[in-house]
Order: C-alpha cells, then structure tokens, then sequence
C-alpha cells in the first residue's frame, strides 16, 4: 500500500493530519498559547523535513555500476 505513495502525497497527507489536530484543539477549547504552538509547528514541520531529504529518487547505485564507472572514467592524465 505504502509503495504507490508518492513523497509529495506523504508529506500532503502529513499536513492534513496535523491540520485536522489543530482544528480538534481550537474546537476543544484548548488554550493555544506560545509553546503549544511552538510544538504544533515543530511537530508539523520535522517530519516532513526527514521525509524530503532521506526518500530520494533515484535508486542507488549497483555495485556494477559503480566498477563499470571507475574502469571507464577517462582522466586527462599523461
């Protein structure tokens, strides 16, 4: 299930979550006062954060590739 998510539908999915915990606070009556903000934004923020720069694109290099790289790779040496 989680292989067809995209990082862009993640993170989208993330931000409505937290959204939808913000409404359920303010509906409650929950005093939002400095530092329940300040958790709210750090709780909506690092995660995505660790999502964007540890899920890359492209899948890493085989150990084929690497060699074949390192025996084709054309130096300007004399």
């Amino acid at each position: 299930m989680l292989k067809h998510l995209t990082r862009n539908q993640l993170v989208g999915f993330w931000f409505a979550g937290v959204a939808v915990i913000v409404a359920g606070a303010i509906v409650m009556g929950l005093n939002v006062g400095v530092s329940t903000t300040a958790v709210l934004l750090t709780l909506s923020l690092v995660p995505p954060a660790i999502i964007v720069a540890l899920w890359s694109n492209a899948p890493p290099q085989t150990i084929a590739e690497v060699l074949y790289e390192a025996n084709t790779r054309t130096d300007d040496r004399s």
